[in-house]
């Protein structure tokens, strides 16, 4: 059994599908339900007697005592996490509180709880912290890939909340034995992604035929994986990643935002034309900077590649036709998300700029 934190969300609702699909094993999934937390991501689920959805925050010291008592999971996959820079530019004080205080919150229990748990079940315990690229900072474009063993430099409040849940995660492990995983993912899309990222927002905007923001000069450089791969990859750290160790995750697609963006528009040139037959390009429109916006992200996977057996093989390009395809396909799901939250936080966010 695993306990999944944030298991409605993007990852983590994808995450605990294909668990189940693949590992044909329980999952008591805990999620606060915020903005980016949907349940309809789940909606196959609804009958199935391996998912077992429980709605509170991990700050919540209480629950997650009776959770790991009641449950007694063997693995934690803690997910749940505020995961937006421009969000955390914002209003910094919630990162700090769901990313720090709750993965605090988590590791103290899980300690506890481990502690009584007798052989072999105590050997067998994991706890795996998804952790971001950010943690690393700005590449220069011809900088090599930055390594697990590479010292943090985070350039916004949500990288610098991961880094500081991450270096808890280490001292837990390194003070008290406590089983830890981390794992550092690069830029992740694909469908249920809510839609302040890049992918799903150039989309929808483009299929509204309305301006797609830019920042800069739109050429900051992330590489890119399809959220299923990542969660293949996070499985195979869950089950053969060494204890204490860090393991990066990517697939070595890096790319501008704006060729990203482009890609977009030349997809839906052929999958959905518009009706005046004129490219959805033109709509791309670049407006002010980013605070703080690091130039690049690129990750080195020899450690993962070499420890583990994990490798990318994917196509960006046959994902990003297949993310779009489902939410063309999924039209209810991207009918609700942007009438919610979303819709809000577009208009407050750019509202400067007159692109809403």
């Amino acid at each position: 059994m695993i306990l999944v934190t944030g298991g409605a969300g993007f990852i983590g609702s994808t995450f605990v599908l294909q668990w189940i699909r693949e590992e044909k094993s329980p999952v008591i999934n805990l999620d606060k339900l915020t903005y980016a937390g949907n349940l309809s991501n789940l909606s196959s689920l609804e009958k199935n007697s391996l998912h077992t959805f429980i709605h509170g925050d991990i700050c919540d010291r209480q629950l997650v005592h009776t959770l790991l008592e009641t449950y007694q999971p063997q693995m934690i996959f803690h997910c749940a996490a505020e995961s937006h820079v421009d969000r955390s530019i914002a209003t910094p004080e919630n990162f700090i509180t769901t990313n720090i205080v709750g993965t605090s919150v988590l590791l103290e229990e899980c300690l506890l709880y481990w502690r009584k748990l007798s052989e072999p079940k105590k050997s067998a315990f994991r706890f795996l912290y998804v952790s971001t690229d950010e943690v690393y900072g700005s590449l220069e474009e011809n900088a090599p890939p930055s390594k697990e063993d590479d010292c943090y430099a985070p350039n916004s409040p949500y990288a610098a909340s991961k880094a500081s849940g991450a270096h808890l995660v280490r001292a837990y492990n390194r003070t008290y034995q406590l089983p830890t995983l981390t794992t550092c993912g690069t830029n992740t899309f694909g469908p249920r992604q809510f839609p302040e990222k890049l992918i799903p927002l150039a989309l929808f905007r483009a299929l509204e035929e309305k301006p797609i923001p830019i920042y800069g000069n739109g050429l900051n450089i992330r590489d890119w994986i399809f959220v299923e791969e990542h969660c293949d990859a996070l499985r195979c750290v869950l089950k053969k990643g060494i204890s204490g160790e860090c393991y990066n995750i990517a697939t070595g697609f890096e790319k501008t935002n704006l060729a990203v963006v482009n890609a977009i528009c030349d997809l839906l040139d052929t999958m959905s034309p518009r009706y005046s037959r004129r490219p959805y390009s033109e709509l791309i429109t670049h407006i002010k900077d980013r605070p703080g916006h690091d130039k690049r992200y690129g990750l080195d996977t020899s450690k993962i590649q070499t420890q583990l057996g994990w490798k990318s093989n994917s196509s960006f390009e046959e994902s990003l036709k297949n993310s779009i395809s489902w939410y063309m396909e999924n039209g209810l799901w991207v009918e609700n998300v942007l009438s919610g939250a979303y819709s809000d936080w577009y208009k407050k966010h750019y509202l400067d700029e007159g692109l809403c």
